[in-house]
């Protein structure tokens, strides 16, 4: 410090001499020994004022006492300075873990609906940030059964795109759309207990239809319970189920329900987005849904999807609250 000192003395007198545009880049250049240091703004201001009282020692004590102001200004200055760069490298660190779980999601997430005869199958999920906390999966092989999982992740960044690669990872092991629901949330229940932080939460819907008898089997960890319209009964049902969230206790049993579907049944699988409004918790929206689902009935799965958001969305003073999930099978 005592260098640097006499360095900035002798800057400081050769510019007062000469007022060059030399002795003036020199002193714009002796900045960079100064961040090298890590020299804070108050000390380079009492450096200038220990300078100028050497240089001039008639210095007028006013113009001391502006110079102590000055130094008690930038000590603040140096401090919220400090605190403003913190926090700008955080929100970069923070921009940059959510680019990789974006990435991490478009290219290991990628869902795509099947097309399969007998059955009208739709989906539209749309994440409310870059990152969309909901996942849907589905298993469909040549043994004539789909199976579809609704997830819902509760977490941020990279951890939760990991987190749902986990549950993807722990479907496509299972491989056969045959398996029992009961079975599918036990197997991910231990996936996940094992391989994912206890901050993170995972609810899920799972289903399982059988094309040949039109029996669909379901099961929940936790999860928004699907809903259920009956052509016959003209009537919606909820399918509840219970269940704890996944990961939580890693012997947890879960129970399955199976229901018999008929022409122009339809079932509504969903996440917590759909049905929640944070501006009006008096709002029974399951009741809406249902009613906008009954006016849209003769209109195919996806264009149900699409209506559901567009009608819901439109209720919402301030756009939708959360990532948006809908999926929809249709007999």
């Amino acid at each position: 410090m005592k260098e640097l000192k006499k360095q900035y003395k002798k800057i400081l007198i050769d510019y007062i001499e000469n007022q060059s545009e030399r002795d003036l880049y020199i002193g714009q250049n002796f900045t960079r020994q100064l961040l090298q240091k890590n020299v804070a703004p108050e000390e380079v201001i009492h450096m200038h004022k220990q300078a100028m009282e050497e240089i001039f020692p008639e210095l007028p004590e006013v113009s001391k006492r502006g110079y102590d102001f000055l130094i008690e200004v930038m000590v603040y200055f140096g401090l919220t300075l400090k605190e403003h760069q913190s926090l700008l490298e955080q929100q970069e660190e923070m921009r940059i873990e959510m680019n990789v779980a974006t990435k991490i999601q478009s290219v290991l997430l990628k869902t795509t609906v099947p097309q399969i005869d007998g059955i009208d199958i739709g989906m539209l999920s749309i994440p409310i940030r870059k990152m969309n906390g909901d996942y849907v999966h589905f298993l469909n092989d040549e043994n004539n059964y789909v199976g579809v999982a609704v997830t819902d992740v509760v977490g941020k960044g990279v951890p939760a795109a990991l987190c749902m690669s986990m549950v993807k990872y722990g479907l496509e092991t299972l491989e056969y759309a045959e398996n029992n629901p009961s079975h599918v949330l036990e197997v991910l229940n231990r996936i996940i207990e094992k391989s994912v932080d206890d901050s993170m939460f995972v609810s899920m819907f799972y289903g399982r239809l059988d094309l040949a008898r039109s029996i669909f089997t379901y099961g929940s960890a936790g999860h928004e319970p699907a809903i259920y319209y009956s052509a016959v009964d003209d009537t919606f049902y909820g399918l509840g189920a219970k269940g704890l969230l996944l990961g939580i206790m890693p012997e947890m049993k879960y129970e399955q329900t199976e229901i018999q579907l008929y022409e122009g049944d339809f079932i509504i699988m969903m996440t917590d987005g759909v049905t929640e409004f944070r501006h009006d918790a008096q709002l029974d929206l399951r009741k809406i849904i249902e009613q906008l689902a009954f006016m849209h009935r003769h209109l195919s799965a996806q264009e149900m999807c699409e209506k559901l958001y567009e009608q819901l969305q439109e209720l919402q003073e301030d756009g939708l609250d959360d990532d948006f999930t809908v999926v929809i099978l249709k007999k």
